[in-house]
């Protein structure tokens, strides 16, 4: 459906080339809800903007519902950009305009009849529920019914896929999870794929099948939702994923401990699955003689599948602490020895 190949995009400001994105690649599937995260700067907007070609990308090839659009004719482009509505942070409504005329604008600008500009607008207004809003202006609106104006706008022309570049930043929370839902909505509904970029893991976390992460232009981790929230592999990516899961012992904690004991072997256990069900802890407690202290525990649910996380501290002979590890390690939950990240 969305395929970037070798995609970089560089600025030239004058006094220097500024590379935003540095041989991009990735592969979204039809349907897929797919994220993009990074902070400030990663070059997350200019992925998005070269995926409907709003920024031309320096080298590589977007290829977009089978089409590679850097090979398409200004007027096949026009037509291929039909199909890619666009959801923007702050929402580029017109203040002059009513709600119907501002979703209606992009059927105005192909000359769609009125009869069926009419019907269309006033099927996306009841669909994000703003059919009572339909003569008000934007200034009349809340930011929420804003970004709703837009999502309906973008949907005017029935597009198969919907770039979203950063719509929840500029919302609370609250209004954030109803945009979200509606997003899921128009995924299930219309079966539009989504790219969304944004800096916030929680969305990703809420809402995306896949994602990948954005450092310096560069794609420096991606898979699958749960596989990055239950075990990132770069510093980037666990930093993000501490933002939302909060799942670290305090360094106050590990602090103390240390000072307590030089040894302090500190454990994250990872539970997944059925495995979130096992009375790990009360077995050790029996077989061994062994005390287990938890710091700290959680359980949370990641694309439907529970996903467990204790942090315990083991106190008893080495000998017999080596006992308990082995144990777990030869069972189907994850054992991380608790160093340097406890922070």
């Amino acid at each position: 459906m969305i395929t970037l190949e070798h995609v970089s995009k560089v600025y030239d400001t004058g006094i220097k080339e500024i590379t935003a994105l540095d041989d991009v690649n990735l592969h979204i599937e039809k349907g897929e809800i797919y994220g993009v995260i990074g902070f400030s700067g990663a070059g997350k907007s200019s992925l998005v903007r070269c995926v409907n070609l709003l920024e031309r990308p320096t080298a590589g090839s977007v290829t977009v519902n089978g089409q590679e659009l850097l090979h398409l004719s200004p007027r096949e482009l026009r037509e291929a950009k039909k199909n890619i509505g666009m959801v923007f942070q702050h929402f580029n409504l017109l203040n002059s305009k009513t709600v119907f005329t501002n979703v209606a604008m992009p059927l105005l600008l192909s000359k769609t009849p009125k009869e069926e500009v009419k019907q269309r607008v006033t099927e996306l207004l009841e669909f994000v529920g703003l059919s009572d809003k339909a003569d008000n202006y934007p200034d009349q609106l809340s930011g929420g019914q804003k970004q709703r104006v837009g999502i309906a706008r973008s949907l005017a022309t029935q597009p198969s896929v919907l770039l979203c570049d950063e719509a929840t930043s500029a919302l609370d929370p609250e209004t954030t999870n109803s945009i979200l839902k509606l997003l899921k909505q128009i995924n299930h509904e219309y079966n539009i794929t989504i790219l969304i970029i944004t800096h916030e893991m929680g969305v990703i976390r809420e809402i995306c099948d896949k994602v990948a992460v954005l450092d310096r232009g560069k794609v420096v981790e991606a898979g699958s939702v749960f596989e990055v929230f239950s075990d990132p592999k770069t510093t980037i990516a666990q930093n993000f994923v501490r933002s939302v899961m909060h799942d670290q012992l305090p360094d106050s904690v590990y602090q103390l401990i240390k000072a307590q004991d030089e040894a302090h072997q500190i454990y994250r256990i990872v539970f997944i699955g059925e495995s979130t069900g096992s009375p790990l802890l009360s077995q050790i407690a029996k077989q061994f003689p062994v005390e287990v202290n938890v710091l700290f525990g959680n359980i949370t649910e990641l694309q439907g599948i529970p996903f467990g996380n204790l942090i315990v501290k083991f106190d008893g002979e080495p000998k017999e602490i080596n006992r308990v590890l082995m144990h777990i390690r030869h069972s189907d939950i994850t054992l991380k020895e608790v160093l340097a990240d406890a922070g």
